[in-house]
């Protein structure tokens, strides 16, 4: 699978002029997630016009951590800051899956990410302009893990990509304690038929350049912009965003 972007470019504002540079460059798309330990962070909403003055133009949470008005009016701010929404299913029951599908719609985003059921959610949403990217492999506690070999892994990739109603995959890599994380990313890109969206944990410089060194069309960061785990050079989640786009762009 290709590895260019595989979204749109979106109008952003309030972003400096370095950052339009950056985003002009970058080769992988950064998914901002507010959320932290796979929740959505209570303060959500003080954090957009910050993250999007940096120049990030994909920003997300998950279906887990605020109730349901609360994620209306963050998807509402996101909305009128120009960027692409997207809502990441981490509940691991059928019920809990259909009903966080249900709210993607609801809210209007465009991206549902997650979630373990595509033979049920795909037919769900099939009908609304969502793009739907299911996770791939063994999903299992919360925070969300991933078990599986990479072959298994792999093959479930290419399975679940032919499935109609499915756009690409939510590949938690990072979150695999078992195998060798470049490579497991490396073979899913190989075998599915669509983008791959690598997701959890990455919380390092060095794994931002090994997802780069793959076929990977975006990767998220939430819990580790918020734990300041980036070599900024300046204060805040602002400074987290900037060093991974520069990261990004290098």
């Amino acid at each position: 699978m290709n590895g260019s972007s595989i979204f749109a470019p979106i109008k952003t504002h309030n972003t400096n002029t370095n950052n339009k540079q950056l985003m002009r460059e970058m080769s992988i798309d950064l998914i901002f997630m507010l959320t932290r330990d796979d929740k959505t962070v209570q303060d959500a909403r003080k954090y957009v016009k910050e993250i999007v003055a940096e120049g990030v133009k994909h920003i997300g949470f998950k279906d887990v951590g605020l109730p349901f008005e609360d994620l209306k009016e963050l998807t509402q701010d996101l909305r009128q800051a120009g960027v692409t929404v997207y809502l990441e299913v981490v509940s691991l029951d059928s019920e809990s899956e259909i009903n966080s599908a249900k709210v993607a719609m609801d809210l209007n985003v465009d991206y549902l990410l997650g979630g373990t059921r595509p033979e049920l959610i795909a037919p769900l949403v099939k009908d609304h302009s969502l793009k739907y990217y299911p996770f791939v492999g063994r999903v299992e506690d919360h925070p969300s893990i991933l078990k599986g070999s990479i072959t298994e892994i792999a093959t479930q990739a290419e399975e679940i990509t032919s499935l109609d109603g499915v756009d690409g995959l939510d590949l938690l890599a990072y979150r695999h304690a078992e195998e060798d994380i470049p490579s497991l990313i490396k073979e899913v890109c190989k075998l599915s038929k669509k983008p791959i969206i690598v997701a959890g944990s990455i919380d390092s410089v060095s794994r931002i350049e090994a997802v780069k060194a793959t076929n990977a069309a975006a990767f998220t960061v939430g819990t580790a912009a918020f734990e300041r785990s980036f070599p900024a050079n300046k204060p805040g989640v602002g400074g987290q965003v900037e060093c991974i786009l520069k990261t990004c762009a290098s």
